[in-house]
């Protein structure tokens, strides 16, 4: 099968030829159709990422056609259209993974290549609604946002009426965010650095939005959502962290959750502790989730029928485009690798 295969560290990846995986005890050999990227596997490139071992295929997400079966899964599986939640072996903990969990695509061989072997837990049925480009972009990035806006932050999905703050708005997570975020019947707000973003945002659903590079942005952001009071946010969405933390504490209102699962422009600096325990404020870190956490946020995506946003599809000969692309992060949505063809 052809598959993209990173040999070492900090070097090029490479198309190569490799043994197609068959499926033992357990376990399903998926056809893939689609897969996407996550700034993870730019990461792993790069030599910026914790444990790596290689060498190993990369792709953590992915869509595609159960091909054959194992010993002890439904042989009712083959033909079925299906996609791959990433996060492997969570474990009993459900606040914090075990010391099993890895997430598909390294160590594990992942999803850009033809084929993937994965674990039958980790294999659901696709959303009908869903292309397979669609579908193989809503797993990690999805899966991170809904245990960040659902979970830790416990966003309201009654009668709602809390009002939402996603920061940085164009990644696949962020998207997600904003998208579960509407779908539950919030008021959202969005901030980015382009102001193509905050109208595209809007089509989504956004209430509105604000350029993060104007000076005094969390002003400005205050006014247009109502003044003092009226301005605060319920819940906070950030992947940015670094000094523009503090603003966010400003923003969220008493009683106030602020969930976080990135920190793109450095440490959180400048905050000051009483603007965040006279305010009962709740400050979550988090990353992807728990099996039921993905069961939880497809039956939410099928209900609401919420189509991930997908920026661009490259074949699976041009992923080191795709990736040049990721490193930029000018995408809006996420970058998909159309592998059935």
């Amino acid at each position: 099968m052809k598959a993209i295969l990173l040999a070492e560290k900090k070097q090029p990846i490479q198309l190569v030829d490799a043994p197609t995986p068959t499926a033992g005890p357990g376990q399903m050999l998926i056809k893939l159709k689609a897969a996407a990227l996550n700034h993870r596997d730019v990461f792993v490139q790069q030599g910026l990422y914790p444990g790596i071992k290689l060498p190993a295929i990369l792709g953590s997400d992915g869509a595609g056609v159960v091909d054959e079966v194992g010993e002890g899964v439904d042989a009712g599986w083959r033909g079925q259209a299906v996609i791959i939640n990433p996060g492997l072996h969570w474990g009993p903990n459900p606040r914090f993974y075990g010391p099993n969990f890895r997430i598909l695509g390294m160590p594990d061989n992942g999803t850009f290549a033809e084929y993937v072997v994965v674990d039958e837990a980790y294999v659901h049925p696709k959303p009908n609604h869903l292309s397979f480009e669609q579908a193989a972009a809503l797993p990690l990035a999805g899966l991170t946002a809904w245990r960040a806006l659902m979970t830790r932050a416990g966003l309201q999905t009654a009668g709602n009426s809390e009002k939402v703050l996603v920061t940085g708005i164009g990644g696949g997570a962020a998207l997600f965010a904003l998208q579960f975020a509407v779908g539950a019947g919030a008021e959202v707000w969005v901030t980015s650095g382009s102001e193509e973003k905050l109208a595209r945002a809007a089509t989504l659903g956004a209430t509105g939005g604000v350029n993060y590079r104007e000076p005094d942005w969390d002003k400005t952001l205050m006014t247009r959502t109502g003044g003092e009071r009226k301005g605060y946010f319920d819940v906070i969405i950030d992947s940015a962290g670094g000094p523009g933390f503090a603003k966010l504490i400003d923003a969220a209102a008493a009683g106030g959750r602020i969930a976080f699962f990135g920190g793109t422009t450095g440490n959180i600096t400048d905050i000051m502790p009483p603007k965040v325990f006279f305010k009962q404020l709740s400050i979550f870190g988090t990353t992807m989730g728990t099996e039921s956490e993905f069961v939880d946020m497809l039956s939410f995506v099928n209900d609401k029928k919420i189509v991930p946003i997908v920026d661009e599809v490259f074949p699976l000969t041009h992923v080191p485009e795709a990736m040049k692309k990721m490193d930029t992060g000018q995408q809006f949505g996420k970058i998909v690798i159309n592998i059935a063809d």
